[in-house]
């Protein structure tokens, strides 16, 4: 189908929730994307920081197909060997004990909210419901999710929101310290902030978030949807920090582009689900538990994977600081951990990713004025020196 056919039925069709771009994509490889009309991009969005191996990875694609010809779907009614699989690899790699699975970052937090509440209610009495969170954050779209997230924007017309949450500036533990209550059960956080423009905390602020959840009998969510599974240079970005949360959610990168979401806890926590407690009836079948297997064992496999990471991250944010220098007017900072990358702009840059769409390179906007690099962690500086090249050639044309 032509283009501009395919356009047309897209908007007669498909809700319009999306800003989409007026490309198709038909194929992919590594780091790279093929439209329907033939024309190569660059890919530095990867699926919005999913694509964590890149494109049609050979481990994975084949793992699915072998998976696809013995069994697709099977209710969690019964036992499923690679959901057992699976889940045993979270936990013997993180500080969890057990796994709920679930189809999406929005429902995982949605579990973690759950949980979050069930078990303070058992614990520390009916009032325990209120959860804190930060201030440009983004937890997902469900009702509840929606309102865990602290921008307006997206609560816009979805009112009346959950009651329950609360929110402070990311990173001002006197902030969060302030609007601790009797009600209070729980803090969620990400360890980055990803849609809210790749905000780093200073080293030692979850080690004091933790201190304060233990004084207050607080539990301690971390979103790492966007930063877990290697995005950061480690497995999860908690592990930056040297704290130990008591729920973390998982989505994004941990099934290599199929549909799955994690929530992971304590044994202690954990405890309040019981059978009837939540359920999902995609969550977890043999098919996204065996491409996130091998996903896992690919980014794990010697540690080469991770170390790549960070020197790609170090590398694109070196060289995005250069071209920081050549654009002083243009770009305010640079900032990030791995390879989730953001370049502040002052500007609003979405003129710039159409132009680099234009020149064959994919980019994401994010909070306005933020360029997001997200690319795969197979990514070579040849790659990044391309993208350099494209995005150089951009903020000349547009200064």
């Amino acid at each position: 189908m032509e283009i501009k056919k395919l356009l047309e039925e897209s908007s007669r069709y498909i809700m319009n929730t999306y800003n989409r771009a007026p490309i198709d994509l038909r194929k992919g490889r590594g780091v790279k994307v093929w439209g329907s009309d033939g024309k190569e991009y660059l890919d530095f969005v990867g699926g919005v920081a999913v694509n964590i191996l890149g494109h049609c990875h050979p481990k994975i694609v084949v793992a699915i197909q072998k998976q696809a010809q013995r069994l697709i779907h099977v209710s969690n009614l019964y036992h499923i060997e690679p959901q057992i699989k699976l889940a045993r690899l979270l936990v013997e790699h993180s500080f969890a004990d057990k796994v709920f699975f679930c189809n999406s970052g929005a429902e995982a937090n949605e579990a973690a909210i759950k949980l979050a509440r069930k078990y303070a209610k058992e614990h520390q009495g009916k009032d325990k419901f209120e959860i804190i969170t930060a201030l440009n954050s983004f937890h997902g779209r469900t009702l509840a999710t929606l309102t865990a997230t602290g921008q307006e924007k997206f609560q816009k017309g979805f009112e009346p929101l959950m009651p329950g949450f609360k929110y402070v500036p990311f990173n001002d533990i006197s902030a969060l310290k302030s609007l601790i209550t009797q009600n209070t059960c729980a803090v969620m956080l990400e360890p980055i902030q990803g849609e809210g423009g790749v905000k780093l905390p200073d080293p030692d602020y979850f080690k004091n978030v933790r201190e304060l959840c233990n004084k207050n009998n607080l539990l301690l969510i971390l979103d790492e949807v966007q930063t877990g599974m290697g995005r950061t240079g480690k497995l999860f970005a908690y592990e930056h920090y040297n704290v130990t949360p008591d729920i973390m959610t998982l989505a994004k990168g941990l099934g290599s582009g199929v549909p799955i979401g994690a929530m992971l806890a304590s044994d202690k926590v954990a405890s309040a689900f019981v059978p009837g407690s939540h359920a999902s009836t995609f969550g977890g079948n043999p098919l996204v538990c065996t491409a996130s297997i091998a996903t896992i064992e690919t980014l794990l496999e010697d540690g080469i994977l991770l170390d790549q990471c960070k020197r790609m991250g170090e590398y694109l944010r070196k060289e995005l600081k250069n071209l920081q220098k050549e654009f002083p007017s243009v770009i305010i900072d640079v900032r990030g951990k791995g390879l989730l990358v953001g370049m502040e702009l002052t500007r609003d840059c979405s003129t710039i990713v159409k132009a680099c769409m234009e020149k064959g390179l994919l980019l994401n906007c994010t909070a306005g004025n933020v360029l997001r690099f997200t690319p795969a962690v197979i990514v070579q500086e040849k790659d990044i020196d391309h993208m350099l090249d494209i995005l150089g050639n951009v903020l000349s044309s547009l200064s």
